[in-house]
């Protein structure tokens, strides 16, 4: 069950933040601008990277040891932006405190894992929330107001090219050099945040068929697949991905969307922007407003907004753990197909 927190100034949650590694940097710039929250602190194994954090970002304590500030601070929050290797350990170091989660993706290396955390929590009386900010950018949002105002009508085509080139060459991945000795990457590193937008944009998936190639010989893992899936509506989508021949610095978007529905098309491009299309009709341009600030399309400040509000209200998240899972079992399910050369029911995997 819960425990004792302490409330912050005015109502805002108080929240504290494990990991200073890359990704967090984008999350602690996000919190400066979320209502209702504040980081009062910073957890890092390397202590000097927690203070260079803690400075960047106005975080007033720091800390060599999550189990430490969670005793110390009794926060609301602790967000989990470490390795997913770790997530379980620190969900349920959260879990046993009473204090809610936030944790990044991916959600742990195994589905067993996945599995446990969102049990621990539901165990505990506290909530999980996964950070999967990528079905939050701007752009999609606006694809699934299009579709919930019966501008496209029904889809019965999703299509995802995804071309990246940050990972050419003998040191790809700069920004993340871990990226090369992962034996599971593209699928389970990247193509996570497209499967989860295509549930967000089409619903569930009933089958999945995927095929994998390793472009580069110095990864570890594959870097390119091609996922076909066929959705409970009846609806087909493809990711078409690789992060070999695109551009580098990649597009906001990291590639190329198409929707076809029953009333009209949409295509979008890697910045966002988008065309309509009616059945028979000429393409015009569809005018929405696309954030400038934060990352792609300001997704990380959209999705921290939404688990505050969820956090304060009781309100279901978009990423409950266990909806989550959902997500993880198609991660789950792409790996087995490439794997068997056979298409993958998700009704008959995973039990």
């Amino acid at each position: 069950m819960k425990g004792e927190q302490v409330p912050a100034a005015g109502g805002a949650l108080r929240g504290v933040m494990a990991g200073a590694g890359f990704f967090a940097q984008f999350q602690a710039e996000a919190w400066r601008r979320v209502e209702g929250a504040e980081i009062v602190a910073v957890a890092d194994v390397d202590r000097a990277r927690a203070e260079a954090f803690a400075a960047r970002w106005g975080i007033p304590r720091i800390y060599a040891d999550a189990a430490e500030m969670l005793a110390a601070e009794q926060p609301n929050f602790l967000d989990i932006v470490t390795g997913p290797e770790t997530h379980r350990e620190l969900a349920a170091l959260a879990a046993e405190r009473g204090v809610d989660a936030i944790c990044q993706k991916p959600m742990a290396p195994r589905l067993e894992d996945c599995r446990a955390m969102a049990e621990t929590a539901r165990r505990a009386g506290v909530r999980l929330l996964m950070h999967e900010n990528w079905r939050w950018q701007a752009w999609y949002r606006e694809v699934r107001r299009l579709l919930d105002e019966g501008t496209l009508g029904a889809p019965y085509y999703l299509g995802f090219l995804l071309r990246n080139g940050d990972g050419r060459g003998e040191e790809p991945y700069s920004a993340q050099p871990y990226f090369k000795l992962m034996k599971r990457f593209l699928i389970y590193e990247t193509l996570v945040h497209f499967l989860d937008t295509f549930r967000f944009l089409g619903g569930e998936v009933e089958s999945v068929y995927c095929e994998t190639m390793r472009l580069n010989p110095v990864m570890a893992g594959e870097d390119a697949a091609v996922i076909q899936m066929k959705f409970l509506s009846g609806a087909h989508g493809v990711i078409d991905a690789n992060r070999i021949s695109g551009p580098f610095p990649s597009e906001p978007a990291f590639g190329r969307l198409r929707l076809e529905g029953e009333r009209a098309m949409l295509g979008m491009d890697g910045f966002g922007r988008m065309e309509v299309k009616e059945h028979g009709g000429e393409a015009r341009a569809h005018e929405y407003e696309i954030p400038q600030a934060g990352y792609r399309g300001d997704s990380v400040r959209a999705f921290q907004s939404h688990a505050v509000r969820c956090l304060q209200s009781g309100a279901r998240c978009e990423s409950e753990a266990e909806e989550y899972l959902k997500t993880v079992l198609l991660v789950e399910a792409c790996y087995e197909s490439a794997a068997s050369g056979k298409p993958v029911r998700l009704a008959d995997y995973g039990r």
